[in-house]
């Protein structure tokens, strides 16, 4: 079977989106409890519930290079094809996108 580019920058792209998500979902979650922690709770809302917000981010932005590096090794097409997923909740959706065509073309190269 012969291997192209498209499963090698798919994982990229994965990779890219992933890492980005990732910093802003950390910094969402440092900069809410900070917020918290200096402004007091938000009325209406339980105590230390700001910081929970980053979370999904942080474990979409994982999915996401875990997917990455699993186009770049040609395995587990399902797990990449999620993670080129999870890149669309990057702000620069269009790795996402361009992840998931990727992923579909060179699908055939996947064990």
């Amino acid at each position: 079977m012969e291997k192209t580019w498209k499963p090698t920058t798919a994982g990229i792209l994965s990779i890219v989106a992933g890492a980005i998500e990732l910093l802003i979902g950390i910094g969402l979650t440092v900069a809410l409890g900070l917020a918290a922690s200096l402004y007091g709770p938000i009325p209406g809302l339980p105590s230390g519930i700001l910081p929970v917000f980053g979370v999904p981010l942080i474990i979409i932005g994982i999915v996401a290079i875990v997917g990455g590096i699993y186009a770049l090794r040609r395995k587990i097409w399902g797990l990449t094809l999620a993670g080129s997923i999870c890149a669309l909740f990057c702000p620069g959706f269009i790795l996402g996108i361009l992840a998931i065509i990727f992923v579909v073309m060179g699908k055939n190269e996947f064990a």
